[in-house]
């Protein structure tokens, strides 16, 4: 492979000329530069992504970090993706996927090579560690998530704490007092998954103006951890008539095990699900859902990263802080009902 040093040495030059020329960041005399060209010919020599970088020309590429957990719901994951990249295509540019299992390491090294012009989070925790590296090499970047700290950023989001609090208000309304929330694995919670964790705030907070009381399980997904998850539900609240399933794995099963308990949808129990419409569709009964425009996350996402890319190929200020939240839309379906009529508790409302 030949490199810069090669053609210094092919040219009579020293390599920062060589370099000078490339990044076009000194004046170089016309008859070294010609010099160094005809060299670079002659030897076939083709700068990195990085050496194009420092020339201050783009790759024209986004790299976007995308969720590998087994948790995550891929079409989802999947239609984000899809979303950025043709949204991209009609800038001009492609997109380099990474997954986010390189953590930090993987932002530096796409980073400091080059290959991408900026770069599209997903799946970002509350405390997210790949943020520190992306402030440190001052990479161009957008959010599909939101930190707790999003000073600097540019981020996009469902609104998941409306989400949250929209199923409450739903079912509060219904006459549901008694609510479960059947949430991802304990897992998705440990590692601060923003999306869960605001959603299941959202819902905590909401349940408690309405006076209402609740149960947060997590759930694995399976028929199994859903059957057992239903058995801890009801037997520490057999008054419960409303579930929240923030889980699309769960989805089916208990639906399947509401049945088996005697309990039918939605005249003894209620159900809403925050998922794509296309799965709340495919139930008997279609479930009510919470759901957000997906598409508009990754077209947002682009728009954002090539604001900033831009301005720093104008060498200006980055544009300010952006924390958009896209409203999330209920939609009333089969599964949720009037709450039974049953005998009223004294306990106290918990959460």
């Amino acid at each position: 492979m030949v490199t810069l040093a090669d053609v210094a040495r092919h040219a009579g030059v020293s390599s920062s000329t060589v370099s000078y020329v490339l990044s076009g960041k000194r004046s170089i005399s016309t008859p070294t530069r010609q010099r160094i060209e005809k060299a670079i010919t002659d030897l076939g020599y083709h700068p990195n992504a990085g050496a194009r970088a420092l020339a201050g020309k783009r790759s024209h590429i986004i790299a976007l970090v995308v969720p590998l957990h087994t948790e995550v719901y891929v079409p989802t994951m999947m239609e984000i993706a899809i979303s950025v990249t043709v949204t991209a295509r009609q800038y001009g540019y492609d997109v380099l996927l990474i997954t986010n299992d390189e953590g930090p390491e993987g932002v530096r090294r796409v980073a400091a090579s080059g290959l991408a012009d900026g770069v599209i989070l997903m799946d970002v925790r509350l405390d997210d560690d790949r943020l520190p590296a992306l402030r440190a090499q001052g990479t161009p970047a957008a959010l599909i998530g939101i930190p707790d700290d999003p000073s600097g950023l540019a981020c996009v989001d469902h609104d998941f704490a409306a989400a949250g609090a929209l199923c409450v208000d739903h079912l509060a309304d219904l006459g549901h007092r008694d609510l479960a929330f059947v949430g991802y694995p304990p897992r998705v919670y440990q590692r601060h998954a923003g999306y869960a964790e605001r959603t299941l705030n959202g819902f905590r907070r909401r349940a408690e103006q309405r006076g209402l009381r609740v149960l947060h399980r997590p759930c694995e997904g399976t028929y199994e951890s859903t059957a057992g998850t239903l058995a801890r539900i009801l037997a520490d609240r057999p008054g419960t008539t409303g579930f929240v399933v923030q889980n699309e794995g769960a989805v089916g099963p208990l639906l399947s095990l509401l049945r088996t308990t005697g309990r039918t949808v939605p005249e003894d129990a209620s159900v809403v699900a925050i998922c794509p419409d296309q799965l709340a569709e495919q139930y008997a009964p279609r479930l009510t859902a919470v759901t957000g425009p997906r598409k508009e996350l990754g077209q947002v996402a682009v728009e954002q990263v090539l604001a900033r890319i831009d301005a720093a190929a104008a060498g200006g200020a980055a544009p300010d802080d952006a924390l958009l939240l896209l409203a999330p839309d209920l939609v009333v379906r089969e599964s949720t009902a009037p709450a039974p009529r049953r005998v009223t508790t004294t306990e106290e409302p918990s959460t």
